[in-house]
């Protein structure tokens, strides 16, 4: 075979990579990916230049710790997801919070993916053998739950063994802060400490000689059942009979979303029963994730035989939220909310309810590419607005705040129980806004109208491009700064802010924002999980003047994709 030279995880140069595939071997626990790596091993000193290939996409760098924490493919390899990273990434952890604390602790969930529990069960033994005090919850539940827990038990960090709404292929490790972080996720610099730390273990240790012990803690019931009790809390209106179709996208969502349901005194919902179950091989959609066409198709379809009044949904690890109401118009019959519609709606509900304290203390927040419609909201309550770096662990971050968003799907309604987007709270809370509108005589879509006539009519879009090489995006951004746009959908680009330094009080993030001369924005950013460039559009007109909206945001995304193929050619 031919011999390349390459770095491996733990920074030792090897002129061969099948001697660093065979190093991971002799240390990786699970046979299923010890099978899967000999049998590309043997191919690949056969001659076979793909298994070659795929050996050095597997271990020519390693799948990086960073704010999201870990997230790839299962499969053999530093690069990817599974028993040899997850261990160096337990023990690395358990150094950082030892680093910090003479007496640590860490609080472990997981979902219904493939390997979750596996993945958890070696944290929690690893964190107990390193003298970290480690409670695994009782069994697969919603992220939401976790992040509740941290603060609930209040211990020094958590770990949610998630993937969250990535391809059912796919697994992830994120972590969270507890104590003076409130419970929120890590931010940098934490991320590139306990990374450090997980390069040292990688570099000096074979992860089958880590100190495990079985001595770790298992959480009662009692945890999930404070977290129920909080969270139906959320209804703050009394609840009508409302014909409700609910997604768990074969996820963990069902159980705990029912319980708090019903803890609420709400009519209980009609599962889409094909998805109500956890399924880690995601059988009715290719993509897991409510946002992606066709995912909704069942939801429909139930609420279609059933003359539901809403539909909720929820991502597999139950930590986003969508939603959809009925629309004649169109050939489903129901339509599916924008992340921005459930996010004005829901933030203008919290103003409204923080009004009726008798107070404007508080903050409404969002992040930079979600729409600007909820600083119009905060502006007409006296309240303070915060624009974040796209990304939970930032929007959970604003001071004094009451509510928060970002336009994929994450919503925080209940900041002073859990300090992440929570799925199951932010459909309760959207449930006691449709009580609301039904006990008036009105609708959901009522609601967006009232909205649009209060504050203006907003329309967003977007625009992913998903490349086959992530080189493209660098490519893209980098012609986006070298040739300033004069123009989208015919309208003149007025003002172009860079965030890559960092922009007012925002950390620096590679990111651009276009602000057109009619008030229309862009903002264009790679995605922080998915090997796509982004572009955010939002438009705002009168109410009056509304059907201009889907014109202008169609020229934009039409430029737009021609800029980015001229960028690329």
């Amino acid at each position: 075979m031919a011999e390349i030279e390459t770095t491996d995880a733990a920074g030792t140069v090897s002129t061969d990579v099948t001697t660093i595939a065979r190093a991971w071997l002799a240390q990786d626990p699970d046979p299923e990916t010890r099978a899967e790596l000999e049998a590309l091993l043997d191919a690949a000193e056969a001659g076979s230049a793909e298994a070659i290939a795929d050996l050095h996409s597997r271990f020519d760098s390693r799948l990086a710790f960073g704010t999201a924490g870990l997230r790839g493919r299962i499969e053999a390899g530093s690069a990817r997801m599974n028993r040899v990273l997850v261990s160096q990434a337990a023990a690395g952890l358990a150094a950082y919070l030892l680093e910090r604390e003479a007496q640590p602790s860490v609080v472990i969930g997981y979902d219904g993916r493939k390997n979750s529990a596996v993945f958890a069960r070696d944290t929690a033994e690893i964190m107990a053998g390193a003298g970290v005090r480690a409670v695994l919850l009782p069994r697969l539940l919603p992220t939401p739950v976790l992040a509740f827990a941290v603060r609930h038990l209040d211990v020094s960090a958590g770990v949610m063994v998630t993937a969250s709404h990535n391809p059912p292929a796919d697994n992830g490790y994120k972590v969270y802060l507890g104590r003076e972080d409130d419970g929120s996720q890590i931010v940098s610099p934490t991320d590139a400490e306990i990374a450090a730390h997980i390069t040292r273990v990688a570099a000096e240790q074979n992860v089958l000689e880590l100190p495990r012990s079985d001595e770790f803690e298992t959480a009662s019931e009692d945890l999930l059942d404070a977290y129920v009790d909080a969270t139906a809390r959320v209804m703050t209106t009394p609840p009508v009979e409302l014909s409700v179709v609910y997604t768990a996208m074969h996820g963990v969502g069902w159980e705990t979303f029912s319980r708090v349901a019903e803890k609420a005194g709400l009519v209980p919902a009609v599962p889409v029963a094909e998805q109500q179950f956890p399924d880690a091989a995601f059988p009715t959609v290719s993509f897991p994730n409510p946002e992606e066409p066709g995912a909704l198709d069942l939801a429909y379809a139930k609420a279609r035989e059933v003359g539901a009044e809403l539909i909720v949904a929820n991502d597999p690890d139950a930590d986003r939220l969508s939603i959809a109401i009925p629309d004649d118009s169109r050939e489903e019959g129901y339509r599916q909310l924008s992340g921005n519609e459930v996010g004005w709606l829901l933030g203008w509900r919290a103003a409204r309810k923080n009004e009726a304290t008798g107070t404007n203390d508080g903050a409404l927040a969002c992040s930079i590419v979600s729409s600007p419609a909820l600083r119009v909201v905060a502006r007409e309550y006296g309240l303070e607005f915060s624009e974040t770096l796209t990304g939970f662990k930032w929007v959970s971050r604003v001071p004094n705040l009451i509510f928060g968003y970002e336009e994929a799907l994450g919503y925080l309604v209940n900041p002073e129980t859990v300090r992440d987007k929570d799925g199951i709270s932010a459909a309760i809370d959207f449930l006691a806004l449709a009580s609301e509108a039904k006990a008036a005589g009105g609708t959901v879509g009522g609601m967006l109208d009232d909205f649009a006539e209060k504050f203006g009519y907003f329309a967003s879009d977007q625009l992913s491009l998903r490349v086959t090489d992530l080189a493209d995006i660098s490519t893209i951004m980098a012609y986006l700064r070298a040739e300033p746009l004069q123009q989208l959908g015919g309208v003149k680009v007025d003002e172009i802010d860079d965030l890559i330094t960092g922009f007012g009080r925002l950390p620096a993030t590679d990111a651009l924002r276009f602000v057109l001369a009619d008030g229309s924005r862009v903002m264009a950013r790679p995605s922080g999980t998915e090997p796509k460039i982004k572009f955010y559009l939002d438009v705002k007109r009168p109410n009056s003047k509304r059907s201009e909206a889907s014109g202008v945001l169609a020229a934009i995304k039409a430029d737009l994709a021609e800029v980015a193929r001229r960028a690329t050619a």
